[in-house]
């Protein structure tokens, strides 16, 4: 599964808006919007942002894993 399919499945299981999680990443929701259509490559520093805001894994947020809990 893509980084952006990920981001969006994830945002839609907890029911929050792009609007949301673009106020949490400091962006706008457009910009946001673009990250989950594979328009545009999310920024390490914004995949860091949702992982911990997520609290999982990079790995499970880029696909390289199906084990969402991140490492302690």
């Amino acid at each position: 599964m893509k980084l952006s399919q990920r981001i969006r499945e994830i945002r839609e299981d907890r029911d929050l808006t792009q609007t949301d999680i673009a106020i949490i990443l400091k962006t706008s929701q457009t910009v946001y919007s673009r990250y989950e259509r594979n328009e545009r490559t999310l920024p390490t520093e914004l995949l860091y942002e949702l992982c911990k805001y997520y609290n999982l894994s990079a790995d499970y947020l880029l696909g390289l894993s199906d084990d969402p809990k991140p490492l302690k």
